[in-house]
């Protein structure tokens, strides 16, 4: 008999950590805070097990604090997580009177003795605890019997409920996910631990009662339920990966069939065929060398190069399992190595980070030329930096976050430049006369140019230079040095010169002339509107959307759902930075936000004004 455990991080930005372990495992502990209850991160992490629809049992920890009350946060899970669910253990005593526990089951108390509370010793029920523990089972027998048929009948002919009774209709309904069994204790001297193992193994189910699912690749994705025993074909899911002393470590989930050593294994996601050269057993940071692995176990695998969430089989079959649930990136930061030498190694950090964590992006600002990672959080991204230099050995600079504006303009304005310049040797001569205007709404390019000259002012071979010249001058304006969109740019006249004009010249008169009349089109600035969809609960709807108000934001769209409110509304980038540690700040850590780009909007005047100033002093200083 073998159980896995995966630990996983409680912190907000680490959520891909707890969603790719719920996407391997067939059962789940969700561990409450005796003291503290049901607190933000239970809920998200609840909300995570639903999703995956994972069978759980509950585990209320530190019984032995000051203040623990085990009811309160028995009650606090009905009504803030909705769980059907009942207490199968009573504390004996509590705080630092807390001694074991009564198995409400068996009708047997525990108490936990030794350094460790290794030594379990079972003994009679307190005669002063009698009538709770009768109140206590009856109450876990009428919720389990809600949900459970079979003990239903028992309980309704008033017949007596035995130990193997009940706990069968406990497993019926966990397994099926009507019923959520809560067991106490304190995970310091392990007092309660050896009772919530076995509960582990009486309640959970095991690898061939959960209904997993694969896509078959050769049957246009076609559903197929795998049968999870060693019989089967080979059908392994990697979902997640370590630099290890020995190379990449890769861990295996196995739905189906047996990997051995020195096999031939089949990557579907890239059609790689790789020989397994070394497969082990993990047991937190020790390994133990294993020849084979069966279906239901999580092992590991050196030396095979895949990203996280490829299938593998043992060529028998196409199929793949559905990848896990990836958030979006909300916060991006630009980041550059400090010594040229040390480039390769940066970017190989990079690569090898993204092939690690799915949450985690790296992209190029094609304006600034500045590499950008986004991540899911500001401590997300700073422990990346963190690891480039503890791991790469490369000092990274971190930049602030930078938002891209654009300029356009909004009336029409003439433009007649004459470029000349006259030095020994053939000279330069051209001059270009029309006006530029604001396109359209709707028009599908970003600049447009037309020529209007008729006849022969200009030698038809020298518009393509002066078309770009006016592309060039547009990558920035004169505002604030960011490119301009919307523009349409019409040639009506011109001169040009026998022997001085060149293509150089007109394309210098072109980039002069709009520079010329830029100013007086009345140019404005655009800035990036993110579409914004906040999730908090409804006792913190005031100080939310009062804060989104004082961040300039339109609010578009209210619902409730449930307990929370979802706030749907249009704000600016450049005044969302630092949010996600606001937003948690605001709602004790219990509101979630997820932002999209929507699109470029004018700024107000003030603000106009001031990026301005910001721009030319910048512009001075260089």
């Amino acid at each position: 008999m073998q159980v896995n455990i995966i630990d996983t991080p409680g912190h907000v930005d680490f959520t891909i950590e707890v969603e790719r372990a719920l996407r391997v495992l067939d059962g789940a502990i969700l561990v409450l805070c005796s003291v503290g209850g049901v607190q933000s991160q239970s809920i998200t992490v609840d909300r995570q097990m639903r999703r995956y629809g994972i069978p759980r049992v509950a585990f209320i920890n530190k019984l032995d604090r000051m203040g623990a009350d085990p009811w309160k946060v028995l009650n606090q899970a009905r009504s803030k997580l909705r769980h059907h669910n009942a207490a199968v253990q009573v504390p004996i005593g509590l705080e630092e009177e807390f001694e074991g526990l009564v198995d409400l089951v068996e009708l047997k108390a525990y108490k936990f003795e030794g350094g460790s509370g290794q030594n379990v010793v079972a003994s009679d029920i307190p005669s002063n605890m009698q009538d709770l523990v009768t109140e206590k089972r009856r109450e876990l027998i009428e919720v389990v019997s809600e949900v459970d048929d079979q003990l239903a009948e028992v309980f309704l002919n008033d017949e007596p409920i035995s130990a193997s009774q009940l706990k069968a209709a406990i497993r019926r309904a966990t397994v099926a996910r009507k019923f959520i069994p809560v067991y106490m204790g304190s995970a310091f001297k392990n007092k309660g631990v050896q009772p919530l193992l076995d509960g582990v193994l009486d309640y959970l189910p095991c690898p061939v009662e959960v209904e997993n699912y694969a896509l078959d690749q050769n049957k246009s994705e076609e559903k197929v339920l795998l049968g999870g025993t060693p019989a089967g074909a080979l059908v392994a899911l990697a979902f997640k990966l370590e630099e290890g002393r020995f190379g990449q470590l890769t861990y295996l989930r196995i739905y189906d069939g047996v990997i051995r050593k020195g096999d031939f294994i089949y990557n579907v996601n890239t059609g790689k065929k790789i020989k397994v050269p070394r497969l082990v057993r993990m047991h937190s940071n020790e390994m133990e060398d294993i020849q084979e692995a069966h279906a239901g176990q999580i092992v590991a695998v050196f030396g095979v190069d895949c990203a996280s969430g490829d299938t593998f089989t043992d060529g028998a079959v196409k199929y793949t399992m559905t990848s896990m649930n990836v958030p979006e990136p909300v916060m991006s930061l630009a980041v550059s190595p400090i010594s040229k030498d040390s480039g390769g190694q940066f970017s190989k950090a990079l690569n090898r980070f993204q092939k690690e964590d799915p949450t985690f992006r790296v992209g190029l600002d094609p304006e600034s030329g500045e590499t950008i990672i986004s991540g899911m959080g500001e401590l997300h991204l700073d422990i990346y930096v963190e690891r480039i230099k503890r791991e790469y050995k490369v000092d990274a600079k971190v930049g602030k976050p930078r938002v891209n504006f654009r300029e356009t303009i909004t009336q029409r304005a003439e433009f007649d430049y004459l470029h000349k310049k006259q030095s020994g040797g053939q000279g330069q001569y051209g001059r270009v006369c029309g006006y530029i205007e604001p396109l359209p709404s709707g028009s599908d390019g970003k600049f447009e140019f037309d020529n209007m000259i008729i006849g022969q002012a200009i030698p038809s071979n020298f518009i393509p230079a002066i078309e770009k010249g006016f592309k060039e001058a547009c990558n920035s304006g004169s505002l604030i040095g960011h490119p301009v969109e919307n523009i349409r740019i019409v040639l009506t006249d011109g001169a040009s010169h026998a022997v001085d004009s060149s293509e150089l010249a007109f394309k210098l008169a072109s980039i002069y002339a709009l520079r010329q009349c830029y100013g007086a089109a009345k140019p404005v600035i655009l800035e990036p509107v993110m579409k914004v969809e906040l999730k908090v609960p409804t006792e913190f709807q005031g100080t939310v959307t009062g804060d989104m108000n004082k961040r300039k934001g339109i609010i578009v769209g209210n619902d409730q759902e449930g307990d929370d409110t979802v706030v749907v509304c249009n704000v600016p980038l450049n005044n969302m930075f630092g949010y996600s540690t606001a937003l948690r700040s605001m709602t004790q850590g219990k509101g979630e936000f997820s932002m999209e780009y929507l699109e470029h909007n004018t700024v107000p005047q003030d603000v106009q004004m001031q990026l301005v100033n910001t721009y030319k002093a910048s512009k001075g200083t260089e």
